[in-house]
């Protein structure tokens, strides 16, 4: 079995190949990237993440992103190995809760062990070599070295390449309308439910396994380990994640690392943690994964505080205007990708921590939600949803909550792929109407929740007939800008006028 996986993964051949694509699921990515002084930026190496997202029998789903580092190799075969251990006849609608989170655990546990199985002739080659050099090469450079020592040398090099590597990953399973998460590391899972009342919900599913999650420290803190050098740390071997897929160094030399090196036991672990279910009957909205790439770059141009509220509201405006998922998904990635940009080139405060993101991966499964059938105003039938975007400067320590009405076509149900349209609601908003709702977050670890409401006046509406230049050829403006300017000065301002400074002259 060991050989049939090592000839799978140097052939790229996928052991998947005949399940069938999710047409509900976008996915949007982006290559990391380095700024110089000018702005410009540069890949400074290939893609490392993963995705999945597949249909399984008797309405099993199953989608996935993986975080990858130090090469995509165990991002890839985690993709691959996890999806065959969970999809091929393993899950049926007969699994209680107990049985499924069994599976998922016993699943991460095949790909780990499995993967480690694909690299056992390199680590043997590894050590053989390791053992040849060190006694007869101690402290001695490398051009200093025998010829023969200098081959051993770039083959020692090529392995530790072929080796190293882990990986984070977030995966989602739907099974009987009922979802699981299965969290292993820094990756992050967030569902939004819209409620009748006008409510959008967003609950971050789990908690990042870092080095300042206070129940991994516990847990390391009984092995051994002296949690609060890794809380300063901040990293272990390279990497903030406790959790991961692979990386033989952590793993099996972990004694060799002075972080780790009082362990009792393997400190760093690919157990997922599994959280579910929950029940997706009657719900509206969307899941969203996403790696730990995506997440940094947004809480490093705009804090963490409001990463969860902005990240859905970009893609609840995407999802009034894009006609397919794999397009909204990756305008929200370019879109966080030019925020962070903007930051670093701007000067400002936050310009420090973006110098640089890594890779970017954004995976949408759609639940009940309308995709746009095209562009709609008010006035051609689409429906108003207020998203709060949160406004903050990083001079002030304060934050402005605005809401923003968006467009949304009219009501329709998204079944494989293709959207079915019926009626309006009752009560639905017209253009003449200011609809209010709120934006509410909650992490189902801390229990904490924020939620922000406005007027819904940021945007006005346009009539149903087409505006008419004036006599100096411009268009009336339909967008009011009033109410973001009197905010934005309020929430500013040292005593002094703003007349004269933000605003239209």
């Amino acid at each position: 079995m060991a050989a049939q996986r090592r000839n799978l993964m140097q052939s790229h051949q996928s052991w998947t190949d005949d399940l069938p694509l999710c047409q509900m699921c976008g996915v949007g990515t982006a290559t990391n990237c380095v700024y110089g002084p000018d702005g410009k930026g540069t890949q400074s190496h290939p893609n490392e993440d993963g995705h999945l997202g597949f249909r399984g029998e008797d309405g099993c789903f199953l989608y996935g992103v993986f975080n990858g580092y130090d090469g995509s190799r165990v991002a890839s075969f985690a993709s691959q190995c996890l999806t065959a251990e969970l999809l091929l006849g393993q899950l049926n609608s007969s699994h209680t809760d107990s049985d499924i989170r069994r599976i998922l655990t016993q699943a991460f546990d095949v790909v780990e062990k499995s993967y480690f199985e694909t690299i056992d002739d390199a680590l043997a080659e590894k050590a053989h070599l390791s053992n040849y050099l060190l006694p007869h090469n101690e402290n001695v450079s490398f051009h200093q070295l025998s010829p023969q020592s200098q081959k051993v040398q770039e083959r020692l090099k090529e392995l530790e390449q072929e080796v190293s590597g882990g990986a984070t990953a977030v995966v989602a399973l739907i099974l009987n309308n009922k979802l699981y998460i299965a969290s292993v590391g820094t990756n992050r899972a967030l569902l939004c439910k819209s409620s009748s009342d006008g409510q959008n919900q967003v609950l971050q599913i789990g908690r990042p396994h870092s080095t300042d999650n206070e129940d991994e420290l516990q847990r390391l803190a009984a092995l051994g380990v002296d949690s609060a050098r890794v809380r300063q740390a901040g990293q272990i071997a390279g990497q903030s994640s406790t959790r991961r897929l692979g990386d033989y160094r952590v793993k099996f030399n972990y004694n060799e690392i002075d972080l780790l090196s009082a362990a009792k036991t393997r400190p760093i672990i690919a157990e997922p943690e599994i959280h579910g279910s929950h029940s997706l009957d009657n719900v509206t909205g969307f899941l969203l994964l996403m790696s730990e790439g995506l997440i940094n770059a947004l809480e490093s141009a705009h804090g963490p505080e409001q990463a969860n509220q902005e990240i859905v509201a970009m893609v609840a405006a995407e999802l009034a205007q894009q006609t397919s998922l794999e397009a909204v998904a990756q305008s929200v990635v370019e879109r966080v990708k030019r925020l962070h940009h903007d930051v670093y080139v701007s000067g400002r405060q936050r310009a420090t921590y973006c110098s640089r993101h890594e890779d970017m991966t954004l995976l949408i499964r759609t639940l009940n939600y309308p995709l746009a059938d095209g562009v709609l105003t008010p006035t051609q039938g689409g429906r108003i949803y207020p998203v709060s975007v949160p406004y903050s400067n990083s001079q002030s320590t304060s934050k402005t909550s605005v809401t923003l009405s968006l467009v949304m076509p009219s009501q329709s149900t998204l079944t494989n792929g293709t959207n079915t349209a019926s009626t309006l609601e009752e009560g639905t908003p017209t253009p003449g109407q200011s609809p209010t709702a709120t934006l509410q977050s909650t992490n189902t670890q801390t229990q904490s929740s924020s939620s922000s409401s406005g007027d819904g006046s940021l945007f006005r509406q346009r009539g149903s007939q087409a505006a008419q230049p004036d006599e100096t050829g411009r268009v009336p403006p339909y967008v009011d800008f009033s109410q973001f300017y009197r905010l934005w000065g309020s929430d500013h301002s040292d005593g002094q006028s703003t007349q004269g400074g933000l605003g239209p002259q």
